[in-house]
């Protein structure tokens, strides 16, 4: 009897994991872009070199729970693979005596139904190589002891760990183990109690030349700041969704709204399109509160009658878009908040003119900065140019990707760049100047596709001047008919 019973969980365990994998979505990237991806990385490596890239540990939240885990991006950007415990290794050519011929090899965690029963289904060496279409796939046990002599290659390509690595004495096959393996196979034995560590290899850079982590940044750097065409519709849907986030709170918007509810609106039209998390914790900073540039406590209960900065950002396949929208939560500016706010729209109006091939984010910097400091001397905010940094103490963008914050090498823009263009202006209530400007923070924010034809507004979906957003604050929202019972 207990045979047979057995016998039934396996085969709905079974049938479970198959279920679980139908009706996912189809466009995430394909196996053909991260292998294009990585042949383009192979011909920028140095002659005789090796490139290690460790996915990224489980992030503990709390006891037992853990933080929804995020796989490395460069991993992740080369491979496809979405997993814990992982290893990627890609040499510059096929080893020398190999008895295979390969260049890249996948170290995966092994098939254990046991455990995905708990924690979901796993790809394993068969599923690898059938999804992610790389040939060479072994299990993470194997990269213990995998016979790659590193000590033979000129140049050892090693990717900083991100986070907190925890050795767990119940897993000798965690991400700490890996990399303190790989770590030991190069002569740098390390030794550390079994708790929550950041391993930083970057001293290794003095003690060992052949360890380059620079090297391998710059030359991910060249490659993530120009995206594909599957990357461009992924960061388009993105952008376009917070977009419609923007535009749907601007309807819903009202006096008596928390910060947390703006921020549940949002992140509620996120899930509805799909997208799978925030690309970075949500900013809804009412009043004073937006003058704190990355605000994400988002505790105030009443928004009142103040202007409202949301800097949220979808995340969509991996790729984040980055926009932010600033509006009076009563639907209308008063006369300081309107100057303060067309200030900074003339600002970013001409940032975006300067998105252009050839262009740089400093010339983007300077003309914004230079609107900007030259209208709050003429309102009399402050006394000298000099003083203009205080009140816009932030660049004026970044490239946008797979992080937030993406990596690029912040030379010329190149076509099929991504960026950001986000100036803004923060008063805080005990600022120098007259009182009427006190507590006024403004910053719009959107994201730009730099094209051979000029820059393209991927977020233009949210509405930008003030006539456009106090229409669109005039019209009925369909949250307003979604009441639901008091629990206090």
């Amino acid at each position: 009897m207990r045979v047979k019973l057995f016998i039934i969980l396996c085969v709905l365990f079974c049938k479970h994991t198959a279920i679980a994998q139908e009706d996912l979505p189809t466009d995430f990237l394909s196996a053909e872009f991260h292998k294009g991806r990585r042949n383009a990385f192979k011909k920028l490596m140095p002659p005789n070199s090796v490139a290690i890239f460790f996915a990224n540990p489980v992030q503990n939240r709390s006891n037992d729970v853990d933080f929804i885990f995020h796989q490395d991006p460069n991993l992740y950007y080369l491979s496809g693979y979405r997993e814990p415990n992982g290893v990627l290794v890609i040499f510059s050519e096929t080893p020398k005596g190999s008895n295979t011929e390969y260049d890249e090899i996948l170290f995966v965690q092994p098939r254990n139904p046991d455990q995905e029963q708990w924690t979901g289904y796993r790809l394993g060496v068969a599923g690898a190589k059938e999804k992610l279409g790389i040939n060479t796939v072994y299990e993470t046990k194997d990269f213990i002891d995998n016979g790659i002599d590193f000590s033979s290659f000129s140049t050892v390509l090693l990717s900083q760990p991100k986070g907190a690595y925890t050795d767990d004495p119940q897993n000798h096959l965690d991400s700490f183990d890996l990399l303190d393996s790989f770590l030991r196979q190069m002569g740098h034995s390390i030794t550390v109690p079994q708790s929550n560590v950041n391993l930083d290899v970057s001293p290794l850079r003095t003690v060992d030349k052949k360890i380059d982590p620079s090297t391998l940044h710059h030359i991910m750097a060249s490659l993530r700041q120009i995206k594909t065409p599957e990357e461009i519709e992924l960061l388009s849907k993105a952008a376009k969704i917070s977009a419609i986030g923007q535009y749907e709170i601007m309807k819903a918007m009202h006096p008596k709204m928390s910060e947390t509810e703006i921020q549940g609106v949002h992140e509620y039209i996120y899930k509805k399109y799909g997208s799978e998390f925030e690309g970075y914790p949500s900013i809804v900073g009412a009043g004073a509160n937006g003058c704190i540039l990355h605000y994400i406590e988002n505790n105030k209960t009443k928004v009142g009658n103040e202007l409202v900065l949301m800097d949220l950002g979808a995340e969509y396949r991996g790729y984040t878009a980055d926009v932010t929208r600033t509006i009076p939560a009563n639907g209308q500016f008063t006369e300081p908040q309107k100057k303060i706010y067309n200030l900074v729209l003339r600002a970013q109006e001409a940032g975006i003119e300067q998105a252009i091939v050839g262009s740089d984010f400093k010339r983007v910097d300077d003309v914004s900065r230079d609107i900007i400091y030259k209208g709050l001397l003429e309102l009399g905010i402050i006394s000298s140019l000099d003083e203009g940094r205080q009140y816009y103490p932030h660049s004026v963008g970044h490239y946008l990707g797979l992080d937030v914050h993406d990596l690029g090498l912040d030379g010329a823009f190149e076509e099929n760049m991504v960026i950001t263009v986000e100036p803004g202006i923060y008063i805080p209530e005990d600022a120098d100047c007259d009182p009427k400007w006190h507590g006024i923070a403004v910053r719009i924010e959107d994201d730009i596709h730099i094209t051979k034809n000029g820059p393209i507004n991927l977020s233009e979906y949210a509405p930008r001047t003030v006539e456009q957003i106090e229409l669109l604050m005039k019209e009925e929202s369909v949250l307003n008919n979604f009441v639901l019972p008091r629990v206090d």
